[in-house]
């Protein structure tokens, strides 16, 4: 059975997460269902990483199994037509090898946050940015992150029902910025590892929030963390502000 990687974007907001759910829509169960379109099914699929509810995806990556060879720009336009009306698009396709997987073959995972800083409620942005009405202060929020990165126990970070095996991981990146948004001005976040926990990236912007805002000083970032008690996180924020924005592997499919 020919195996091909496809790079998803979706908007989250109408779906329940990624993961298929019985009762509910998620990603995951539209492209199945696609596929269903083209050849009989079941079909499963397998990302490199589940999402939750409301959280976007710009370069969301998964694999499917198929019966019969397809072009991949013909899987990719059929696959399109089948999943509309929902916001979902496949932006890539290509043939892997049959031992190729989204999820095991990743090496890296990038995520995208973004703060809108206005008083006035988002029109055009709603769903897809966190607002807050004051600004922020950078410095302050970039000296707090610097306590984040590397190799360390993310209890605090971790949600309460994060399924994996171990709360260590290594944070590569945690980059800040300041960019004026189609909106207003935003602080965008940018985060970089090999995978993250559960509610991790969340955690970490909700606490550097209340940095920015001057309820915390950066050296709390480092207590909390150093406290490795989920009670020590700040606020987890909401979804809408979150993007899947990237996957890397070893060789990418889709330049290949």
């Amino acid at each position: 059975m020919p195996r091909y990687a496809l790079k998803v974007e979706y908007h989250g907001a109408p779906f329940a997460g990624w993961q298929r759910q019985a009762d509910q829509p998620s990603v995951q169960g539209a492209i199945e269902a696609a596929l269903g379109r083209l050849e009989p099914g079941p079909h499963t699929i397998a990302a490199a990483g589940r999402t939750d509810a409301g959280v976007h995806g710009l370069a969301q990556v998964a694999h499917c199994d198929m019966e019969r060879e397809w072009a991949p720009y013909r899987l990719s336009e059929a696959l399109n037509y089948h999943l509309k009306p929902d916001p979902v698009a496949i932006v890539g396709c290509a043939r892997v090898d049959d031992d190729w997987h989204a999820r095991f073959s990743a090496v890296e995972r990038r995520y995208l946050f973004r703060l809108l800083m206005r008083r006035a409620p988002a029109t055009l942005e709603k769903g897809l940015v966190w607002q807050v009405p004051q600004d922020l202060d950078i410095e302050a929020m970039r000296a707090g992150a610097a306590h984040l990165l590397g190799n360390h126990d993310f209890t605090t970070f971790r949600s309460s029902i994060c399924q994996a095996r171990s709360p260590v991981k290594t944070l590569d990146a945690l980059e800040i910025a300041r960019v004026e948004g189609v909106s207003g001005p935003e602080v965008q976040f940018r985060l970089r590892a090999r995978s993250f926990l559960h509610n991790q990236v969340r955690s970490f912007v909700g606490t550097l929030e209340r940095v920015g805002a001057g309820a915390w000083a950066p050296e709390d970032v480092k207590h909390a963390l150093e406290a490795r008690d989920r009670a020590a996180c700040g606020p987890v924020c909401p979804p809408q502000g979150l993007y899947l924005a990237g996957v890397g592997y070893p060789d990418d499919p889709f330049t290949a």
